[in-house]
């Protein structure tokens, strides 16, 4: 019996442990059949539209892709081109979209818009990113994981991020964390830990768990015998010049280099990063930000981790495609076979 038909894909704490590894599991099958173009269409006649009120790359592409692999039709509704929340209100296009489509994807600011959307579609609704939570991000960077380092259930492995934790890639490896009882080090300026709200609830679910999350300025501390590294982007694209200056004076120690991979005691130690990354001088935008700032050969990452660890960071944007695949399929299909 699948119990994820018909459900939401809003944030990971609505899952359980058992829940989150079926996805995974699902998505290790459905990636094996692709490569082997064994794939089963299982979307066929389905509809979905896709909503994004912020531009993306590897969203989009992973939405596309999954669907069109597996029979479904897709809507692309780009910046500006709905009425969400402007001469409609979210509820009326909500109920107006779930009369039409078979499942709805979110990609935008507010995360209350989703949750509404949600509350009145009717139909699945699938979160491609919010200012708070990004799982469709880190469902695939789970199932990198468990690629990269099979021999390690989850409670066994060790993750540190770094830089700013409070964005919406460390509030929901927070609550992977919590949920799949990995050992979390969320380390950065105090200034940019996570908000108290998400943290104590992940915290005292991980207490009961007997889980290891945890907080730090001190990266000594947080990256002792860690098995990855994961960084993002300090500033998001579009946003003011006096934020990149205040989070770059704040977060500039925190760049991971090899004197980050040194701390870790750890020889096999992995780097993850969501992409887009800002290693090199080949962006514009990222040579102005190096020559103004006096960073070395990169913002978050520099160059030489990055390509360094470059297979495993191109393999969770590939997984992104499996994982969203997933994700659709066990929402709308009530009986899976593959």
């Amino acid at each position: 019996m699948n119990y994820l038909y018909q459900r939401n894909f809003l944030r990971l704490l609505d899952f359980s442990n058992l829940e989150l590894n079926y996805i995974i599991k699902l998505s290790k099958k459905l990636k094996k059949v692709k490569k082997n173009n064994k794939e089963i269409q299982l979307l066929k006649k389905k509809n979905i539209a896709l909503i994004f009120e912020k531009e993306s790359t590897r969203t989009r592409c992973s939405f596309e892709v999954a669907a069109f692999d597996q029979g479904a039709h897709v809507t692309y509704l780009g910046p500006g081109s709905t009425h969400l929340g402007t001469k409609e209100s979210i509820e009326d296009t909500a109920k107006v979209l779930g009369l039409m489509y078979d499942g709805i994807e979110y990609r935008g600011h507010n995360h209350k818009t989703i949750e509404i959307l949600a509350k009145y579609a009717n139909v699945p609704v699938w979160n491609g990113l919010t200012k708070k939570f990004h799982p469709t991000q880190i469902i695939a960077d789970l199932l990198t994981i468990r690629e990269v380092l099979p021999e390690k259930e989850f409670f066994e492995i060790k993750c540190a991020y770094i830089g700013d934790s409070s964005n919406n890639i460390a509030n929901t490896l927070l609550e992977a964390a919590t949920i799949l009882d990995i050992d979390l080090r969320l380390i950065s300026p105090k200034k940019y830990w996570p908000e108290k709200e998400i943290f104590n609830i992940c915290q005292e679910k991980a207490k009961k768990n007997k889980n290891h999350i945890i907080c730090t300025d001190n990266l000594k501390k947080g990256l002792n015998s860690v098995d990855f590294i994961y960084t993002d982007v300090w500033v998001s694209m579009g946003e003011p010049e006096n934020i990149w200056e205040e989070r770059i004076k704040l977060l500039k120690k925190y760049q991971v280099n090899q004197n980050t991979i040194n701390m870790t005691n750890n020889p096999n130690v992995k780097v993850l990063h969501c992409l887009p990354a800002l290693h090199d001088k080949k962006n514009n935008l990222v040579k102005s930000i190096l020559d103004k700032y006096n960073l070395k050969n990169g913002i978050e990452i520099t160059d030489n981790i990055f390509q360094k660890y470059q297979n495993i960071i191109f393999k969770q944007a590939e997984n992104r495609l499996h994982t969203i695949k997933a994700i659709i399929i066990s929402s709308l299909i009530k009986i899976i076979t593959l």
